[in-house]
């Protein structure tokens, strides 16, 4: 009877210990890819550098050396929007759509084909492509599709059910280990990847945001993305910036992102018969036209436009019509169909426009660059916490919090205004629409 009884006792134990072994492994999966959306964020960071200073040297290497992107920027766009087309569909553009799109499909087939390691490896190698062909574009956008995809993989490889929440772990973390803003993180995906707080998934995303962070901070360091700027309205004319920045630049935000949503609807119809043809080809178009601004430009506008927004924060005035440059270039890359984000394009539009703004208004142009950022970045993505948060992170600017915070309501509120739709909702009802399309074609070849 003794024998029975620590047999049974033994069994129990056994029982509990394999129970807490499955409940234990999906966390520790999850825990797994938080920390690998951090060391790939940081890898991606490096290579879309080392891409950028190798276009930047190759074209100032010799005496017509500057002409080269005439040939090399629509040759790498003719090349990224082949392969992103042939190999990795669903990888062109920014990936905030596509992960905005997986989070309201509810097929795990429709949300693979947007969110997948397949993606991650593509979207990567061809942003970091465009980067290197000089492609006015940013890597933050595509590090949210990284962050979705990794977690996707995570809640089929954990056996999770909760896909949705993961997919806003995922993304939170990304922009978290892009910029080390880990309150943005946080922030965006409430604000613009679900539109709703979500009680259940907030303790995935705070999860996620830590582990992914503490991963960049042990690769990367503490930083902060622009500096540390310590700059505050003076004066009365200082304070003049705050409702020009904010009604200006969300006006130019309204204008960049109406404008983006009606020319995709244009290159969806001019695409239809020849697809791969056609896209290709505009993106070589487009590609000429990037070179063609970067030329006269000086170069200023090739790349994400990080050094540029930099030493406007720092106070070094930008050229005046340097904003105009940027967002063309911006908007033609984008419209390529190349993967690439508008994040950092995008931040560095909105100092180019605070330091024209400045400079005609004889304020100072650290204030006005950073304003502007607030201004014209909450009117392209119509969130104004995500604007506010971020721009306070990457600046470390506690001095201007409240102009900041203004700022970008006045912005979110003159781009509701004239435009209705948030660019990156109205980019994601695209492959919504295409997924379910989809669906029902195979639908209806199987029955």
């Amino acid at each position: 009877m003794p024998v029975l009884y620590r047999k049974s006792r033994l069994f129990r134990r056994s029982r509990v210990l394999w129970g807490s072994l499955a409940l234990w492994r999906p966390r520790l999966i999850f825990w797994c890819g938080a920390f690998a959306i951090g060391i790939i964020s940081v890898g991606f960071a490096r290579l879309a550098d080392l891409a950028q200073r190798a276009f930047a040297g190759l074209t100032a290497s010799g005496e017509w050396s500057f002409l080269l992107p005439l040939a090399v920027t629509p040759l790498g766009f003719m090349l990224s929007a082949y392969l992103a087309a042939r190999f990795f569909p669903n990888a062109q553009g920014s990936g905030i759509p596509q992960a905005i799109a997986a989070r309201h499909l509810r097929d795990p087939e429709d949300r693979t084909r947007l969110l997948s390691l397949r993606l991650v490896f593509g979207k990567i190698v061809l942003t970091v492509l465009g980067l290197l062909s000089g492609a006015s574009i940013g890597r933050e956008g595509p590090t949210v599709q990284v962050g979705g995809s990794i977690m996707l993989a995570v809640a089929r490889f954990g056996g999770m059910a909760q896909a949705r929440g993961l997919i806003l772990a995922g993304s939170a973390a990304g922009i978290a280990a892009a910029f080390n803003t880990p309150l943005a993180g946080i922030v965006f995906a409430i604000e613009e990847m679900s539109r709703t707080y979500e009680s259940r998934a907030n303790g995935l995303v705070l999860t996620a945001v830590i582990l992914s962070g503490l991963a960049a901070l042990g690769l990367a360091g503490s930083y902060n993305y622009f500096g540390s700027t310590s700059v505050a309205p003076a004066s009365l004319r200082d304070w003049e910036l705050v409702l020009v920045c904010g009604i200006g630049g969300g006006a130019l935000g309204a204008a960049f992102s109406g404008l983006a949503l009606h020319a995709g609807q244009r290159i969806r119809r001019f695409a239809q018969p020849q697809p791969l043809r056609r896209m290709v080809l505009l993106a070589t178009v487009c590609g000429l036209a990037v070179a063609v601004i970067g030329i006269l430009s000086d170069g200023a506008t090739f790349g994400t436009g990080y050094d540029q927004a930099k030493g406007a924060v720092e106070g070094n005035a930008l050229p005046l019509l340097f904003f105009l440059e940027k967002l063309v270039a911006g908007f033609l890359s984008m419209i390529s169909g190349i993967p690439g984000g508008i994040f950092a394009p995008s931040l560095a539009v909105g100092a180019g426009f605070g330091s024209t703004v400045g400079q005609l208004m004889g304020s100072g142009i650290a204030l006005a660059a950073i304003l502007g950022m607030a201004g014209y970045f909450a009117g392209v993505v119509q969130a104004p916490m995500t604007a506010f948060v971020i721009i306070l992170e990457m600046t470390g600017d506690h001095q201007a919090v409240i102009p900041i915070m203004a700022v970008s309501m006045i912005g979110y509120i003159t781009s509701r205004l004239l435009s209705r739709e948030p660019l990156y909702h109205g980019l994601s009802r695209v492959f919504i629409a295409a997924a379910i399309r989809a669906r029902r074609a195979r639908e209806t070849g199987e029955s």
